[in-house]
């Protein structure tokens, strides 16, 4: 979650603004440009591949638990 805060922090948006029921779009106001800049951050950062550009709205809760669930695939599918 830290290094998810930091990736919005680093998009001009406030922490307290950063609560797991907040939509991304809709309370964040992230436009199309700024959602690809998440999902950017998200592959330079920890190795892992959103495409949230093509997603349908969803809260910051759900980012995190997709970004844990997609970090434990890698894991199970790394050699």
């Amino acid at each position: 979650m830290n290094t998810i805060k930091a990736i919005f922090s680093d998009l001009g948006i406030p922490d307290q603004l950063l609560h797991q029921d907040n939509f991304l779009r809709k309370d964040l106001q992230l436009d199309s440009t700024e959602t690809i800049e998440v999902a950017l951050a998200l592959k330079r950062q920890l190795g892992i591949n959103m495409k949230l550009e093509t997603s349908e709205d969803i809260t910051l809760g759900q980012l995190c638990h997709l970004v844990e669930t997609t970090m434990v695939e890698n894991l199970k599918n790394s050699p």
